[in-house]
């Protein structure tokens, strides 16, 4: 059973213009994406920046308002319902922010940041939570004493740690992990990496794991989701994704995946044409219209869906992405006459 199911969510934000800021238009940044993930499990979110990772990401936890669509947690639908009855939920569905610096407050003390949790959701008095922020502490591999000190005392990857003891103070289901690494040095991401990896074991969490970067969503996700244009165009286990990708976007985005061996030999695969507009996008498969495929027409008649084509392997079919499998000849049967 799921613990988290998106189906069809969809979010689309105003454009504004005019002398009474009328409604002029709509920006399609999520546009009907279907996912799950399953408890103590990983999914992976790829695409190019402006994508619409990170929408689905706030769209899950409620910091933004899905326009239509559902979103299920623990066989719950907290799709529409009002805040006061979203907060025991929001216990079990965290985020860690892409930006440190900017998602811990400046002006409160680690230790304010910490408790915070538990003051709005009113759990133990002030020695239990000094003891909580202490153990909080220790978890995420800093110094008891660190509680004292302000972030900006603090290295990129310090703060970081701090944003995911805060995450966790709660014991959450889900974290939304929103380009958790990539605003850290190279040689602490992966220290940041391995503790999120310690904490699943441990603790028992899943993790929607939204990131730009193959190699470490590889490395993090037992799924992967592959987004283009506020829509998933493929998802599969990771095995299958790296393996056997089959959808056109994900084989231009594995190509472009750099390789520690330089002499290795490659096969690049060249992108034609901008991205299009979320505002106005195309119709039919918008990948093909970016690459003026020739074949493009034929998807302005199908509207490509998510379609299984194998066990929980899924793409986007259309006939300029996703064309048929070649047929192996079959050799005729053997006359032994």
């Amino acid at each position: 059973m799921p613990l988290l199911s998106t189906t069809d969510l969809k979010v689309h934000f105003p454009i504004r213009g005019g002398v009474f800021a009328r409604t002029a238009a709509w920006c399609r940044a999520v546009d009907g994406v279907s996912l799950s993930i399953n408890p103590g499990e990983t999914l992976g979110l790829v695409g190019e920046s402006g994508c619409g990772k990170t929408t689905v990401g706030k769209a899950v936890v409620r910091l933004l308002e899905p326009t239509a669509g559902r979103i299920e947690f623990e066989k719950t639908d907290i799709t529409r319902i009002p805040p006061r009855q979203l907060k025991p939920h929001r216990r079990h569905l965290q985020m860690i922010f892409q930006d440190p610096a900017e998602s811990l407050n400046p002006r409160h003390s680690v230790r304010d940041i910490l408790e915070e949790p538990f003051l709005i959701h009113r759990l133990g008095d002030r020695a239990e939570r000094r003891q909580k922020v202490a153990r909080l502490l220790d978890k995420v591999g800093l110094p008891s004493t660190a509680a004292e000190k302000f972030p900006f005392e603090f290295s990129g990857g310090q703060r970081q740690r701090i944003g995911i003891a805060r995450a966790i103070a709660l014991d959450p289901k889900l974290i939304v992990c929103d380009e958790a690494v990539s605003a850290l040095d190279v040689s602490v991401q992966s220290q940041v990496l391995n503790l999120l990896l310690d904490l699943q074991r441990d603790l028992g969490l899943s993790y929607l794991f939204i990131s730009h970067n193959l190699a470490v969503v590889k490395h993090m996700s037992d799924k992967v989701a592959v987004m283009y244009l506020g829509k998933i165009v493929e998802l599969a286990s990771s095995e299958a994704i790296y393996q056997h990708p089959r959808h056109a976007y994900t084989k231009a985005l594995l190509a472009a995946n750099p390789v520690p061996d330089p002499a290795a030999a490659r096969h690049r695969v060249f992108l034609d044409g901008d991205v299009p507009s979320p505002i106005n996008p195309p119709p039919g498969c918008a990948f093909g219209h970016r690459m003026k495929h020739p074949q493009y027409d034929q998807s302005l008649q199908s509207n490509p869906q998510l379609t299984e084509i194998s066990p929980g392997h899924f793409v986007q079919l259309c006939a300029c992405c996703t064309p048929a499998p070649a047929t192996p000849d079959v050799a005729p049967p053997a006359n032994h006459e």
